[in-house]
């Protein structure tokens, strides 16, 4: 998942414009850079592990008629950079192939690199050698390669730049003589392009400078950490998680347990969560929705943003928007560095798959984790549950992005695949927020809740001073956006479609290879790189999750029993050892201090099996 972008003039390129793509393209990921460059009758690749502007400025490829750019966010092989080079033909990819595996055991040639754009000029090269026209590369790589596939592929000794993708993320358009190419829409409007054309349906040849001679490459190498720790099984680290099946009071008409924040129970034993509960998967008429979207609808081009994690929810909410509602959407991802290759890999199956562009805002994934692991350090000085959402303040930046991107498509409306059933209250109730029933919102809980939530918050910040350190800007700036700002056009597409669990696991998983955690038997959060480990503080001190609040709303809806809520609460509670091993790894914290740090907290509970 990146950005790329090009400049291919009659003379040189415009310095200033290939800024404002480089910048633009910087949106998309910061952890590293590649540019291709035409100099003295020969193509030079510069490759680096920091930033494209600063590349740029090394560089400075300005005097070529031909620059093309790309901008990383990483998700796999940190070693191996772009663009990727084989047998002098250049690639530079956004997307992420899915099936790589299966396609090198298709083909000829052997892998030589880890990261999976490889296989784009792997397979070029043997179309090439094997007298396949060049308009029928682009056809043939497609055809092969599953999940998010937009590219820039250069072959100097066929003098042609060939772009194609196959869910649009890839737009080109003219100034004056000269053609530019981006991988969104608004870099191009923004430099002044004109007759800007998605490519998608067809590939887009442009002609270039011929070159026999070698691709000159130069790679620049700074980084220390890892930004992709590879997973390696410990069983001693494993069996330092916790976990017992307890024996303590619950409700006995849902399953909350008695260390619930403000539960009560009445003579019948059950909770007052259950007898001021309001029915939330309630319908609205889907023709009332329909009248909602119908202004909106557009005879070309696109027509809503949809926020997607990659998660089920978003996922089979993008599958109705496209198939049963008939719009034309784009999706929008906000990457912090807690997104698992999991969830980024389901992300580019389903978008693949219904042909929607992915727009994607990434952090600098090194300074955000950075932050993650200063508040987690500061938490685990003066541990309270109440404070546990202080580690995940940094994600909360996607609501904030989703008014840039409706700026950067001039669209309006917002559909969300958010499921209500999700409603939780005890993460703001260990900070001594009382439960506000008549909440019907999963992502707008009211300025006054908000301003009590945060003045609480801010109270127990006092006890760790830790916490006021130089991740504070982004924890309050994103908390803001996600508190206080007013949304507009914005709709929950399951306020009018039907949330069923079975439908939804079934339709992602056959009809788009959509991929589960092997190491939990629920299908929710399974892409959150944070869910492992703040499930198992909640279990591990209070006895429950987010699980038991989930499918205790189910109970109370009537979609299950109470005995098949025990039961499926009991595997998807257990520790996930992969998902908080891969946590505390990308924030360079030791996994045996962590978790002997939590399993040392004194327990909300006292009673056992």
């Amino acid at each position: 998942m990146c950005g790329i972008f090009g400049q291919i003039s009659k003379t040189i390129v415009n310095k200033g414009n290939i800024k404002k793509l480089a910048k633009h393209s910087e949106q998309r990921g910061f952890d590293s850079s590649g540019l291709i460059f035409y100099d003295k009758a020969s193509y030079k690749v510069s490759r680096a592990d920091f930033n494209i502007e600063k590349l740029l400025k090394n560089t400075r490829p300005y005097g070529s008629s031909v620059v093309l750019g790309h901008s990383r966010l990483i998700t796999n092989g940190l070693s191996d950079n772009q663009p990727v080079i084989r047998n002098n033909i250049c690639a530079i990819h956004n997307g992420i192939i899915v099936n790589e595996e299966e396609v090198w055991g298709k083909i000829k040639s052997k892998r030589k690199l880890k990261i999976d754009s490889e296989l784009i000029v792997a397979i070029a090269s043997e179309s090439i050698n094997n007298n396949l026209s060049i308009d029928e590369i682009p056809k043939r790589i497609l055809s092969l390669c599953k999940g998010v596939i937009s590219c820039a592929l250069l072959i100097p000794n066929r003098s042609k730049i060939l772009l194609f993708s196959n869910n649009g993320s890839l737009y080109v358009g003219k100034l004056g003589n000269d053609i530019y190419f981006a991988s969104e829409k608004y870099a191009l409007v923004r430099i002044g392009c004109i007759n800007i054309d998605q490519v998608k349906d067809e590939p887009y040849f442009i002609d270039v400078p011929t070159s026999n001679n070698e691709v000159l490459v130069t790679d620049a190498s700074t980084r220390i950490e890892n930004l992709i720790p590879e997973f390696q099984i410990n069983k001693f680290e494993e069996k330092l998680l916790e976990y017992e099946e307890l024996d303590i009071r619950r409700c006995t008409r849902c399953i909350l347990p008695e260390t619930m924040p403000f539960i009560a129970f009445n003579s019948d034993g059950v909770c007052n969560y259950c007898t001021n509960y309001r029915p939330i998967n309630q319908l609205k008429s889907k023709e009332d929705l329909y009248k909602i979207i119908e202004p909106y609808r557009k005879k070309r081009g696109l027509e809503c943003i949809v926020p997607f994690s990659g998660g089920r929810d978003s996922c089979y909410g993008l599958h109705l928007i496209v198939n049963e509602m008939k719009l034309k959407p784009v999706t929008y991802t906000y990457d912090w560095g807690m997104v698992t290759d999991l969830a980024r890999r389901n992300i580019s199956k389903v978008c693949a798959e219904l042909g929607v562009e992915n727009i994607i805002i990434a952090a600098d994934i090194s300074k955000k984790r950075k932050n993650i692991a200063r508040n987690l350090k500061a938490w685990l000085k003066s541990p309270n549950l109440g404070m546990m959402s202080i580690l995940t303040a940094g994600d909360k930046h996607f609501f904030r992005h989703v008014e840039t991107i409706k700026n950067q498509t001039n669209l309006k409306l917002n559909l969300w695949g958010t499921n209500r059933l999700e409603t939780t209250h005890f993460k703001a109730g260990f900070l001594g927020v009382k439960p506000y029933f008549e909440e019907d919102r999963v992502y707008n809980h009211g300025v006054l809740k908000q301003l009590k939530y945060h003045s609480y918050r801010f109270r127990a910040m006092l006890d760790s001073p830790s916490y006021f350190n130089r991740s504070l800007w982004d924890t309050l700036s994103g908390e803001y956006h996600r508190s206080f700002v007013e949304q507009k056009d914005y709709y929950h597409i399951f306020d009018y479609w039907e949330w069923d669990e079975s439908t939804i696991n079934n339709t992602l998983i056959n009809e788009y290879d959509w991929e589960t955690a092997i190491d939990t038997s629920t299908t929710w959060r399974i892409g959150d790189g944070t869910a492992g480990f703040y499930n198992y503080v909640y279990y591990t001190v209070a006895g429950f999750t987010e699980h038991d609040t989930f499918r205790s709303n189910q109970i109370r809806e009537g979609i299950i029993t109470r005995e098949q809520a025990l039961d499926l609460v009991a595997n998807e509670n257990r520790p996930r050892y992969q998902n908080i091993r891969w946590y505390l790894d990308t924030l360079d914290m030791s996994f045996e201090e962590v978790i002997k740090k939590v399993n040392s907290i004194p327990k909300l509970y006292n009673r056992y099996k």
